[in-house]
């Protein structure tokens, strides 16, 4: 059994060297992928943005007719 765990820590150990090294390698900024783009190391925070009130509550939508809802949500949907 002790045998057994010491290859899996040897194993662990060797993928651990392995991820460590593609990081390198994936994000050296001479590196072709990093030049075209295809790897960027920021991106943009993704946010919740709130209409400011364009979004009527359920009450109201319950109290709209089917046309105007297709309406706000044409105009929603950016059409």
């Amino acid at each position: 059994m002790k045998e057994e765990e010491n290859e899996l820590v040897e194993l662990l150990k060797i993928l651990v060297d392995k991820v460590s090294q593609l990081e390198e390698t994936v994000y050296n900024e001479d590196n072709i992928l990093m030049k075209s783009g295809f790897v960027k190391t920021s991106s943009p925070t993704p946010r919740i943005d709130v209409n400011a009130g364009e979004v009527p509550d359920a009450s109201t939508i319950a109290k709209m007719s089917w046309d105007e809802i297709n309406t706000m949500v044409e105009k929603l949907g950016g059409n």
